[in-house]
């Protein structure tokens, strides 16, 4: 397949998933969980998908979400991250 098609495809399945992002306070709240259980960098993927695992399996099928937030609530397993919707009105033709 031609580099083009391949990257291409890529932009177009990566905009069927919301925007992540992180506040400065879960970042800070990330780095310690990996401080205290002495994983490091290594355990940082352990640590996001704890976080993350019921909204990678949830948003599949949610319409209109636009961006997840993960704030420190969250990193601390009180919340869910937060989903921001997208305006879903139709625009005039």
């Amino acid at each position: 397949m031609h580099p083009k098609r391949i990257n291409r495809g890529t932009k177009d399945y990566l905009r069927r998933f919301p925007e992540l992002s992180f506040t400065n306070e879960a970042l800070s709240a990330i780095s310690e969980k990996a401080i205290q259980r002495k994983t490091g960098a290594r355990g940082l993927r352990s640590i996001l998908e704890g976080i993350l695992l019921n909204s990678m399996f949830d948003l599949p099928g949610m319409n209109g979400v636009s961006e997840v937030v993960v704030n420190e609530e969250a990193v601390n397993g009180n919340a869910e991250p937060l989903l921001i919707y997208q305006d879903l009105k139709e625009k005039p033709a």
